[in-house]
């Protein structure tokens, strides 16, 4: 009897009154929707979302303090390891943070080529985010037809510099080699055929009331929070603020280009669909005026203790050899000073904080991720969602643990 009830002695007996609780669930970080290894705490009052709790660090290989023990163009190769979705974007942040430190130019084709391999990594990313979304909402079909033009990014990549994914070709003073003949024509025809791919996307996926219905309303950021928490790119845009680094503080000539920059209204996990299929064509706008207005001449710097001879040099010159052997096992020596550059990559701004101290190898190395401050967001954007809800918002994140984890 006294299991169940209080027993009170005065002839009358009360029921204990009981509560119901809240049911806490783990969401990753084997979850196929949580777009790599996130552990989710969710805490659920019914099919509500009532705390989202991320928990991160399932990933972390200290890359800031390895490179710091690494000579400066030995760290590009952790760079690339960061957002392995677009590689070339984040090579291309390290090395302008590196040149800043060297305080030395880039030839006007370096510049124009490292533009059109950011550009190319801009659409490989929002290829991919665009059609996980749709994924994760239960169309299938888009993400054929976009997996297939990425495929036909990284076979390009492999004709630039020998590698598909984690390139290494952003080097600091230039790119390692130039563009193999016929590069640019065959870049082009692949932007022609991207316009209908984007098209058809838009056909199945944007006006269709049921994608609509899931993405509508889900995750929404106000430009105030946007700004409070710090985010960036297309997060950032999304709720109506027109803020691109390429525009604001250009580097590599991006001045140069004639482009707009998309802006949402609602914040929503729609309107990032929504500017990511603009910015993608944006992309594409930018990649051709790079193709008609390609400069010739060299693609690295003239400073040869920076950059790394010919091997044609090397067979005929003794410096040469020495310059490379030096190069290759003691680095370039970098004058004390520090730096804060930040570039606009596909996911919000890449910013890398780097302190020289006279040796070939960085004093201190900080790295502002794009992700990060995006992941960080779910804890708000998530509280009152649907259950289903959350590997939509995930999604249009557009989160990747190497570049949160680093």
């Amino acid at each position: 009897m006294e299991k169940y009830y209080r027993v009170i002695y005065h002839g009358r007996v009360r029921p204990v009154e009981r509560k119901l609780r809240n049911m806490w669930i783990n969401f990753g970080p084997q979850h196929p929707a949580a777009h790599g290894v996130l552990r989710l705490i969710l805490e659920l009052d019914g099919e509500l979302v009532v705390r989202a709790d991320p928990h991160i660090g399932f990933l972390h290989r200290a890359s800031e303090k390895l490179m710091e023990h690494k000579h400066y163009t030995q760290s590009l190769p952790y760079v690339d390891r960061f957002d392995y979705v677009s590689t070339l974007a984040n090579e291309q942040g390290f090395a302008i943070a590196v040149e800043r430190l060297l305080n030395i130019e880039v030839p006007p084709r370096a510049q124009a080529i490292r533009v059109l391999c950011s550009e190319l990594s801009r659409i490989a990313n929002h290829l991919l985010n665009i059609s996980g979304t749709i994924l994760d909402a239960g169309g299938i079909t888009p993400f054929f037809w976009m997996c297939e033009e990425r495929e036909k990014i990284y076979e390009l990549s492999e004709r630039l510099c020998g590698a598909r994914i984690h390139c290494a070709y952003v080097r600091p003073g230039g790119v390692s080699q130039d563009i193999p003949i016929g590069f640019m024509d065959d870049i082009h025809e692949f932007c022609m055929k991207l316009g209908e791919r984007c098209d058809e996307t838009e056909d199945i996926a944007t006006g269709n009331r049921l994608y609509y219905a899931r993405t509508a309303g889900v995750g929404v950021v106000t430009a105030h929070d946007a700004i409070y928490h710090g985010f960036s790119g297309p997060m950032l845009r999304s709720t109506g603020v027109k803020w691109d680094l390429r525009i604001a503080f250009p580097y590599d000539g991006y001045d140069l280009y004639d482009f707009d920059v998309p802006i949402g209204t609602f914040g929503d996990s729609f309107d990032r669909h929504l500017l990511r299929l603009m910015e993608l064509r944006q992309s594409i706008r930018i990649i051709n005026q790079v193709i008609d207005t390609m400069p010739e001449g060299e693609v690295r710097t003239d400073d040869s203790k920076v950059s790394p001879p010919l091997r044609s040099e090397m067979k005929t010159s003794m410096e040469a050899l020495i310059h490379h052997f030096k190069l290759c096992s003691e680095g370039y020596v970098v004058p004390p000073g520090a730096t804060y550059t930040g570039v606009e990559c596909p996911k919000g701004e890449l910013g890398f904080y780097m302190v020289g101290d006279g040796t070939s190898k960085p004093y201190r190395v900080g790295i502002r991720s794009c992700s990060y401050n995006h992941l960080a967001g779910i804890a708000f954007m998530g509280k009152g969602l649907l259950l289903a809800d959350i590997s939509i918002l995930i999604a249009t994140i557009d989160i990747v643990f190497g570049d949160i984890d680093r």
